[in-house]
């Protein structure tokens, strides 16, 4: 394989601190890298090296021949005046990239809903990071450098993603590399074939000398990179213990002799302050520990027959009907997960839950003793908090708590969340995205909450805080609901998952999300084969009479099953009416599961019996 790019002593720094220092490392072809690592460790810093948009204070940066490089940074830029298309292409003639099929994947999979000719200015955040994304990659580049790229994009377009940069970088000559900052998990598992730690140095102040920020090297995706670090971590212990024997030695020694003895061989003391010389700098550890939650009852959270719509110029009714008719049902201490495509639903669902929002017709019916708390997907309620301390904004929502049977003061907690003890007494205005969507839990579960409503709870998060919060989801013993493109985070908390799909109903996936995906996938083919059909196909010739038979034997097939599946419900409806009245939890979570199925699959019946009724009357 071919060398891309080399990293020899680098250091970097940003004003005092020493960011990083000596670095080593290499890209050859077909290098897909992810890049980890806490917030403000450096990731970016690193990603500009590599980029060459920042030289480094010493060391260098070399790049193979014309090697060339293209950067998508976590900021877009755009001319005022860019048009989609002028963005992603410039002034390159369209016949110069439409006849690419790379290309066209790529306008496939992150602008088929863009008008290539609107002003950027005009795009939602989310629209314009996609273009952004979709600039770097029809660039004409050897090194493709991503940084938060998954940022903005729904579970579907991470899957294409993932997909196409598998598909693009493989490990044949010339394939040229990636290297991508990246918290999905699931993302770099799918492309990464390395990844590359970025650990934050530690100034411990005092006139001590900093130790900087270090990058180290792992094969394999994040599966291999997790089990490679925890054996690091397993000999750095052992080494660590050997080390505290020996200087536990030698400062015995030390203090030996008579009192009025003031100096010690000065080998001794070189002796025992290399001991500690080299002692690496600790990770930002995070741990969230379960806290006392209310007990639930045996009613949760009811949706009857809710629908919700809102006001649509563009609908021709006037009005955008999200949720249709849905009936759907939480039990105590089910965990569910929410995919669907943007604009579908899932952040009005969650709405509905919490209390926030009133359905226009039906009713949402909930149990006595439900508290409700909900991460929502902006740190915007914490902006009120800004001149107060992380602590103080901690003890306004609870002084003390129970955890694990011991009593924590906020202080306490805050602490083991991963805040410093200069960090906990920080302006809540001044601290990292990352630290504001801790803060921002923290405050959620010191309210005690038994009904907890995640909405993209990845957010500025890194993989190390991500890992122990599903930890303590794991304890969470209340009812969980969570929304998010990560599908990592889904299938490690959730133990199933529904989809919304845009038809305003609300559909189980026995399947889980790979089950989504394909549904998407069948979708889409669906409507381009409409489309290609109502383009150039001649109207359907007439059906014979055996046709419109095998229409009616299918129509009659299904009423069939529809009166078995309705008769279904009815028996599971009153089977839980009795666990009901008996206090049976583990029943009823059981027969509610049993119920979503056989109500998603009487919807997916209903669709059906819609088409053969078409059919036959054909």
């Amino acid at each position: 394989m071919a060398h891309l790019l080399g990293v020899e002593s680098v250091r970097a720094t940003v004003g005092p601190r020493i960011l990083l220092d000596d670095v080593n490392l290499g890209i050859e072809d077909g290098d897909r890298i992810g890049v980890l690592g806490p917030n403000g460790a450096g990731k970016s810093t690193l990603l500009a090296l590599l980029a060459g948009t920042r030289e480094p204070d010493s060391g260098r940066v070399t790049r193979a021949g014309d090697a060339r490089a293209a950067l998508l940074s976590q900021s877009d830029r755009f001319a005022p005046e860019a048009t989609v298309r002028t963005a992603v292409h410039g002034a390159a003639p369209e016949h110069a990239w439409a006849s690419d099929p790379a290309v066209r994947d790529i306008h496939a999979g992150l602008l088929a809903d863009l008008d290539l000719d609107a002003p950027v200015s005009s795009l939602s955040g989310g629209q314009r990071r996609r273009v952004a994304l979709a600039a770097v990659l029809t660039a004409d580049a050897d090194l493709v450098i991503l940084d938060e790229p998954t940022n903005h994009l729904d579970v579907e377009g991470v899957d294409w993603l993932a997909r196409h940069l598998s598909a693009r970088f493989s490990r044949r000559r010339d394939a040229g590399a990636l290297v991508t900052v990246t918290h999905d998990r699931w993302f770099l598992d799918a492309v990464c074939n390395h990844v590359w730690e970025v650990v934050p140095g530690v100034d411990p102040g005092g006139n001590r000398p900093q130790i900087p920020g270090r990058v180290e090297t792992y094969d394999g995706g994040y599966a291999a990179y997790v089990l490679a670090r925890a054996e690091r971590a397993r000999l750095a212990a052992t080494a660590a213990a050997k080390r505290e024997n020996l200087l536990r030695k030698e400062l015995a020694w030390l203090r030996r002799g008579a009192p009025a003895r003031t100096s010690k061989p000065r080998f001794r003391i070189d002796a025992a302050e290399a001991l500690i010389a080299d002692v690496p700098p600790p990770r930002d550890t995070v741990e969230l520990a379960a806290m006392a939650t209310a007990r639930l009852g045996k009613k949760v959270i009811d949706l009857e027959d809710v629908s919700v719509d809102y006001p649509d110029p563009a609908a021709p009714t006037g009005r955008r009907e999200v949720l249709r008719r849905v009936t759907w049902r939480l039990a105590p201490g089910e965990r569910v997960g929410v995919v669907g495509v943007n604009g579908a639903g899932k952040t009005t669902l969650l709405r509905l839950l919490e209390g926030a929002l009133a359905p226009t017709h039906g009713r949402v019916v909930r149990g006595q003793t439900v508290a409700v708390a909900t991460l929502t997907q902006t740190t915007h309620e914490l902006d009120p908090l800004a001149e107060m301390r992380v602590v103080d904004a901690v003890a306004m929502v609870g002084e003390r708590t129970l955890v694990g049977g011991k009593e924590l003061t906020a202080a306490q907690l805050v602490e083991r969340l991963g805040f410093t003890r200069s960090r906990a007494w920080t302006r809540v205005g001044e601290i990292s995205g990352g630290e504001r969507r801790r803060l921002q839990l923290l405050r959620l579960l010191m309210g005690e909450p038994n009904v907890l409503l995640l909405d993209e709870p990845t957010n500025d998060l890194d993989t190390d805080t991500l890992a122990a919060i599903e930890d303590l989801l794991d304890s969470f013993p209340g009812t969980l609901v969570v929304v998010s493109h990560d599908r990592y985070l889904l299938e490690r908390v959730t133990d199933h998952q529904v989809a919304l799909l845009g038809d305003g109903t609300i559909r189980d996936l026995p399947g889980g999300v790979e089950q989504y995906l394909q549904l998407r996938r069948e979708a889409s083919d669906a409507a381009q084969a409409a489309a290609r059909q109502s383009h150039s196909a001649p109207e359907a010739s007439a059906r014979g009479g055996a046709a419109l038979h095998a229409a009616r034997k299918e129509l009659a097939r299904v009423e069939r099953r529809l009166e078995k599946t309705t008769a279904r419900i009815d028996e599971l409806n009153r089977h839980m009416e009795q666990a009901s009245a008996q206090v049976d939890v583990e029943q009823l979570t059981e027969l509610g599961r049993q119920l979503a199925r056989a109500e998603a699959e009487r919807e997916e019946l209903e669709a059906q019996w819609l088409q053969a009724a078409e059919a036959a009357e054909y």
